[in-house]
């Protein structure tokens, strides 16, 4: 386990399941949030995100978090381990109200600097956006999955139970076997 990815929709825990699996293997973390976003929740252009995560991808060691979908298929071809969080999207939706709430005012470690979770209006609005996309962005994620090659470990944890068992197993040096397996 090199070059992890983990992905998953929004407040499936990709960033906690990152920064936990980061302290036992000692792998470093990269957060796609911290790409994707400027201070004051400025959106970074395409053509800036594209390279940056390129350049993580390249380094021979990594876990990395999180979406863009344009760089899917590079960062699986380098993947070593492949890890979904496929999440019921209630839960989902109550983490990131209670993440909301927990860091309201100031950035959680996995954003850059700048941009505070807030409690308001824009929640609602995210919050739509999860459940307007639970669908189709669980299909395609799907899909991302089941495109792994047969030498990447994929894992596939729907459940708090689940993922940690999986950290259980990696931490004991063994190769988890929990999920579905690729």
């Amino acid at each position: 386990m090199q070059r992890v990815m983990i992905i998953g929709q929004p407040g499936s825990g990709k960033s906690t399941l990152a920064r936990a699996l980061g302290e036992i293997t000692g792998l470093p973390v990269f957060h796609m949030d911290r790409i994707h976003w400027m201070a004051g929740w400025a959106e970074r252009p395409k053509a800036d995100k594209i390279p940056m995560a390129h350049a993580i991808e390249k380094q021979e060691s990594w876990i990395f978090e999180g979406g863009l979908s344009a760089t899917y298929a590079s960062r699986l071809a380098r993947a070593d381990t492949l890890i979904w969080l496929d999440v019921a999207w209630q839960l989902r939706m109550l983490r990131v109200i209670q993440r909301s709430w927990r860091y309201r005012g100031q950035s959680r470690p996995d954003l850059p600097t700048g941009c505070p979770e807030r409690f308001d209006a824009g929640l609602v609005e995210f919050l739509s956006f999860i459940w307007y996309t639970r669908h189709t962005s669980r299909a395609r994620l799907a899909a991302l999955f089941d495109s792994a090659d047969a030498s990447v470990d994929a894992y596939k944890l729907t459940n708090v139970r689940e993922t940690r068992s999986f950290l259980e197993g990696v931490a004991e040096g063994s190769r988890p076997v929990i999920g579905d397996l690729g």
